[in-house]
């Protein structure tokens, strides 16, 4: 199945899914009132789960963030110990080789 024909039989599952909830809503054996009511109380427990969801997603990026730039500074002090090492290491042995000539 190619991309293009997933994305219509997505598309046409969200419509099924819009057309059902209409549906539904109106053969509901509550009054206006109480449906708007019930919808109104959904959607404010809808939008403080999600408030709830991406306050958890911040606390992660930032931890994320941390972790990222603790691996940095570490990678970034080994390298850095790595240069030193080498360069200490090749001043021994042109030194050292001078001196025996």
């Amino acid at each position: 199945m190619s991309n293009r024909d997933s994305n219509t039989g997505i598309l046409w599952f969200v419509a099924g899914l819009g057309i059902g909830a209409a549906v539904a809503l109106l053969y509901a054996p509550q009054s206006g009132s109480e449906t708007r009511e019930m919808l109104m109380s959904k959607a404010e427990e809808s939008r403080e789960k999600m408030k709830e969801q991406a306050r958890r997603a911040r606390e992660n990026a930032s931890e994320w963030v941390d972790r990222g730039k603790e691996a940095y500074t570490q990678q970034k002090e080994q390298l850095r110990s790595a240069y030193e090492a080498g360069r200490q290491a090749y001043k021994e042995a042109t030194t050292g080789s001078e001196g025996g000539v």
